[in-house]
């Protein structure tokens, strides 16, 4: 299975330019698309989706032009968007089955042991007869991939999902994800990094609808060492270090500044040189196309 996004741009009426001539290949697996919010990220997800029109560009999946045969492509999609709207009176089951018969799987038997396993494989087999107004954010966002999966897509999309969520919850999202990426398509768009760095074996980076990078994660942090330094500077010593030095990420530790500069040799003896992360990447990525970084 491979998506292929060839020069897609949009303009809204207010005329933002939430994509600018965007290029992808997607072939099965987890692929993770980064970048702030207002990037473009959920634009490209929609117009995937078959939920909006580009303006120019194409994208097909397996032969299938996505922005012609919406049916077609609505056959093989699961999409679990940034917010979905859910009916708080009904039951979890009751509402996959509801989803199942809108996606043509019509045969009573063949629904309930297709939802028994979804309710099984996201950990709300216990939860099924609770209403969907009583879920916590974790537990509805579980159920939003238990819809995806129903009529097994063979593209899954999924628009910041572990956005809100605690550690627990987002550890077993990922872990049904990685599921999910063995044998499908899955596109996973976020803005947090950890998200794309745990899970996916291929990635992009957009901003400003602009795609400004394509690579494989451990690729692109190889591609960085050497040059990542650290320091733990006070907050009246960060003015003056970024007129010095090319900072490309900062963190707070302890009341204090940790920051990460670029650079090819030592900036001076008080830095220590690290393995880069990913965000080291995706700092460096961004801040070579807007403002410099600020505490």
């Amino acid at each position: 299975m491979e998506l292929a996004i060839k020069s897609l741009s949009k303009t809204y009426p207010n005329g933002v330019q939430a994509l600018k001539n965007v290029s992808l290949s997607i072939s099965t697996g987890m692929f993770g698309l980064l970048g702030p919010n207002g990037a473009g990220k959920s634009t490209l997800m929609r117009t995937i989706a078959t939920l909006q029109e580009a303006d120019e560009g194409t994208i097909q999946l397996n032969g299938i032009d996505v922005l012609k045969e919406k049916h077609k492509v609505r056959e093989l999609l699961g999409y679990l968007p940034q917010e979905f709207g859910i009916y708080p009176e009904v039951t979890a089951e009751h509402m996959l089955d509801h989803i199942a018969v809108l996606k043509g799987i019509h045969n009573k038997k063949e629904r309930k042991t297709l939802i028994n396993d979804l309710l099984h494989q996201t950990n709300l087999w216990d939860l099924r007869r609770t209403r969907l107004g009583e879920f916590s954010g974790g537990t509805k966002q579980r159920f939003g991939i238990a819809q995806a999966l129903l009529g097994n897509p063979k593209l899954v999309i999924v628009d910041e999902p572990t956005a809100g969520l605690d550690p627990q919850e987002r550890n077993r999202f990922h872990n049904i994800l990685s599921e999910i990426g063995e044998h499908v398509v899955v596109i996973l768009s976020t803005h947090i990094v950890d998200d794309v760095s745990e899970l996916c074996t291929n990635m992009a980076i957009i901003h400003e609808g602009e795609l400004l990078l394509t690579a494989e994660p451990l690729k692109a942090m190889n591609e960085l060492k050497g040059k990542i330094w650290s320091k733990v500077i006070s907050k009246k010593e960060f003015p003056e270090c970024g007129k010095k030095f090319e900072i490309v990420m900062t963190r707070l530790f302890a009341g204090k500044i940790v920051i990460h500069v670029l650079s090819d040799n030592r900036p001076d003896d008080t830095f220590k040189m690290i393995d880069p992360e990913l965000e080291d990447v995706y700092f460096t990525t961004i801040n070579k196309n807007s403002a410099p970084v600020t505490a």
